[in-house]
């Protein structure tokens, strides 16, 4: 089938699924954006198995600047086939949470670049970047199963730099990527730890926040 067809069946099928009823709900928690259909997860998912793995079909979704189907396309674009520029600019993309979110679970972190890009992006000004950088790394700390420790371990430096970023998004996410390398494993569990009251010790507002909700979690007893 020819590429032009291949979008266009993908187009119907993420229009036919739309929930234009569901965008005032969605926008509520921060899922907003021009042009938006208002799929849920579980349809993408499936829209995205009925399309099967295709990287040239990714990146036209991804062209149309349809926040649903850019997560679609996340679904579908190949991790291995994934350029830096090419992350780079989808990165540039993300104006919302869920897509910057679901591209790092479902394409970023699968990639052999994803750890360059954690470097790459954790230190950039923009929101959606930042965010990115930390998504991916809480997204390491689950499902890449052959990093040894002291990679996450170096990875809490960078968690530690970001915590006085008080951007909603950006501090969600440092705290997100901080709680999983905790959870990763005993060894992890204690630095993470060590990580959050240094954290807490920085003294901004969110800093204080990030070390309080991955202690709540990740030492209970020390933070009653």
């Amino acid at each position: 089938m020819p590429a032009s067809e291949r979008l266009q069946t993908a187009l119907t099928l993420l229009h036919q699924n739309a929930r234009p009823a569901a965008l005032l709900g969605l926008s509520g928690f921060g899922i907003a954006g021009e042009d938006r259909l208002g799929l849920s997860v579980p349809a993408m998912r499936a829209i995205a198995r009925t399309l099967g793995r295709d990287h040239a079909l990714a990146q036209a979704l991804w062209d149309t600047a349809i926040p649903d189907a850019r997560i679609v396309a996340s679904m579908v674009a190949d991790p291995a086939l994934l350029t830096a520029r090419q992350m780079d600019v989808w990165v540039k993309g993300f104006a919302a949470w869920d897509v910057c979110d679901q591209t790092c679970l479902n394409a970023f972190v699968k990639s052999p670049l994803a750890w360059r890009k954690v470097d790459a992006w954790a230190n950039r000004k923009d929101e959606f970047v930042r965010r990115a950088a930390f998504a991916l790394l809480a997204t390491l700390a689950v499902h890449d199963k052959d990093a040894d420790d002291a990679r996450f371990i170096a990875a809490l430096a960078r968690v530690e730099a970001a915590a006085d970023d008080d951007r909603n998004f950006v501090k969600k996410a440092v705290n997100w990527a901080l709680r999983g390398i905790g959870k990763r494993n005993a060894a992890l569990h204690t630095h993470a730890i060590a990580a959050a009251l240094r954290i807490q010790q920085q003294g901004s507002k969110s800093a204080r926040w990030i070390a309080a909700d991955a202690l709540r979690e990740l030492a209970p007893k020390m933070n009653s």
